[in-house]
């Protein structure tokens, strides 16, 4: 699919923007697919406190390593099905019959580690005695004072995103490394990354 016509904000960010068929600029790797985009314009870097979604988030953004986010998206409402909308509580209730039973299930991703993952996930979420969302925020670094210029400027992982994957490690979570945190930051806003020339940048 044609990205549309060329921009000044394109000419000038040719790697990290990208105008897509509706005339919008974009970060570039939100690509051209329809719901690719609406993730990128409605829900990436955007404030996220819910607990249960930030739980959701933490779980997809496991199941992600190694692969493309697109990959997610496609089958989040797989995973939502498999996982009882993500309640902790009916999650921690799984057990290895519901584990070989998804290892089944077309509609998510069949690896038996990251399953098993977000069962134990779920009851270290039961066994916070913080809530999640006041947990995952304390570790958020102060705004930007201004947009990345490119991608060169977005890290894989930083300090705050480290110290949150030590802080869950030690709650019992699991796959939730620095760069896996740190995806999870960008997700749920306590990161903004969109870069110059993005139409959701910061000025």
């Amino acid at each position: 699919m044609s990205a549309g016509p060329e921009t000044d904000a394109d000419r000038r960010f040719p790697e990290a923007i990208r105008t897509g068929e509706d005339g919008v600029v974009r970060c570039a790797w939100s690509g051209s697919d329809p719901e690719y985009q609406r993730y990128h314009d409605e829900e990436w870097g955007t404030v996220q406190r819910d607990p249960l979604r930030l739980f959701e988030k933490l779980n997809l953004e496991a199941f992600q390593s190694g692969l493309s986010w697109i990959t997610i998206l496609k089958r989040r409402e797989g995973f939502r099905r498999a996982f009882h909308g993500f309640d902790p509580e009916r999650v921690a209730a799984m057990d290895a019959g519901d584990v070989e039973r998804l290892m089944g299930d077309t509609g998510i991703i069949r690896n038996r580690r990251k399953i098993e993952a977000t069962i134990a996930n779920a009851r270290a979420y039961l066994e916070l005695d913080v809530p999640l969302d006041e947990l995952m925020w304390s570790f958020a670094p102060e705004p930007r004072s201004r947009a990345p210029r490119g991608f060169g400027e977005v890290p894989a992982s930083t300090p705050e995103s480290t110290a949150l994957s030590a802080e869950l490690r030690r709650r019992g979570f699991r796959f939730v490394g620095p760069t896996t945190m740190y995806a999870l930051m960008q997700s749920a806003g306590m990161v903004d990354d969109h870069v110059e020339g993005c139409f959701r940048a910061v000025a």
